[in-house]
């Protein structure tokens, strides 16, 4: 008796939403980290505070009482009847030591508020405002202009810490993304060239990519900084500053996509490309280059520390940007006499800043690098 002839299971075509691009795949692990993910959103929170920085800011950048040098923090307090407070600092001076100490006054309770009216300010320069996020209410009682709000202290100046931390953010956090950008370019078209012409350039741009690689980093951020004349203008020296740590960081974005370049630029897709007639530029760029967008991503994110680093260093020094401007690593240059940071630690809160930024950067980009493999198996 003849057998029945076996019928193949119809496999029905897979829907539009079963099928997802990799980057759908690339979000959704992504989504998935929450470490990686709570990073990222320090990271909005950061930027979001860099890019309204006059309006987050209790006060403006130039505002100072100098009765209130190396005020202490003011902890912020809350009760139902008043809402949130703090309490005035009253300074004592020695007449013999002329040690400076302040003490709070309790009865004297600084009325605080959010969206409430201020110092005036330009945001982004262009719109003329005086609205600021959290800071002291003058319209309450005790708010009047002889009220002080240092929820991290004071310098030597009498300005705030908090405030100067903020506005400092929109120029260290900037001096990254600008740095970046020129090293995704120069590492692209440089590592891009490099492996997918091959032969004389290629041996070009490794031995320049090796003697790069050989000098010691912070001697020549330290001789970057010195070619700066004093003279210049601060937005001079923030270009060349930023600059300067671009044509330092591009190596190890351009020694990546030179590797990739290699594995991808014999694929068949590739191939077909180049018979077709497209031009090598169009090859390189349009094809090859769009295949590891996810790898090119992870690692200029993990890229940025080290240029807001490298800023930190150059102004600490006094060798990078310098006052009026503020950034994290002009605030620094205080820190430098230990015996002041050992009377007034609260000068050393811009390094809080620059720890959390960096650890965020970091684990966003571990969990980018985990995200950029889909299929791969944890």
């Amino acid at each position: 008796m003849k057998a029945a002839p076996e019928i193949a299971p119809v496999v029905p075509p897979p829907r539009a939403e079963d099928v997802r691009s990799p980057w759908e795949l690339t979000l959704r692990r992504f989504a998935r980290h929450r470490l990686g993910l709570a990073s990222f959103f320090l990271l909005g929170v950061l930027y979001a505070m860099a890019v309204g920085c006059e309006f987050f800011a209790p006060t403006t950048r130039e505002w100072q009482d100098q009765g209130h040098s190396y005020c202490p923090p003011q902890p912020v307090r809350f009760s139902w009847p008043e809402g949130f407070y703090v309490c005035a600092m009253r300074r004592l001076d020695n007449p013999v030591t002329f040690a400076r100490t302040y003490v709070e006054d309790r009865g004297v309770k600084i009325p605080l508020g959010f969206f409430v009216r201020g110092e005036p300010y330009r945001l982004f320069n262009v719109v003329s405002l005086d609205r600021h996020f959290f800071a002291v209410d003058r319209a309450g009682r005790n708010g009047g202009a002889d009220a002080v709000f240092f929820p991290l202290g004071a310098d030597k100046y009498g300005r705030d810490v908090l405030s100067r931390l903020v506005y400092g953010a929109r120029i260290s956090l900037s001096v990254g993304l600008i740095s970046i950008v020129i090293t995704f370019v120069l590492g692209v078209v440089l590592g891009g060239i490099s492996g997918y012409v091959g032969g004389r350039w290629d041996n070009v741009i490794q031995r320049l990519i090796e003697v790069v690689n050989a000098l010691p980093q912070l001697p020549l951020w330290l001789a970057l900084g010195a070619i700066f004349p004093a003279e210049w203008s601060p937005l001079a020296v923030y270009f060349c500053v930023t600059v300067a740590l671009s044509l330092i960081g591009w190596t190890g974005l351009a020694r990546v996509v030179r590797g990739k370049i290699l594995s991808l630029r014999e694929e068949d897709y590739a191939v077909a490309a180049r018979l077709l007639g497209a031009s090598h530029a169009r090859i390189l760029f349009r094809h090859l280059v769009p295949g590891f967008t996810s790898h090119i991503i992870v690692t200029l994110t993990l890229g940025v520390p080290g240029m807001i680093l490298g800023e930190t260093v150059l102004s600490f020094l006094g060798l990078g940007l310098r006052p009026p401007i503020v950034s994290w690593g002009v605030m620094l240059q205080d820190c430098q006499n230990l015996q002041t940071v050992g009377h007034y630690p609260w000068l050393l809160s811009p390094v809080l800043f620059i720890v959390l930024t960096i650890l965020a950067f970091n684990f966003a980009g571990d969990a980018l690098r985990d995200a950029a493999d889909p299929y791969s198996d944890r």
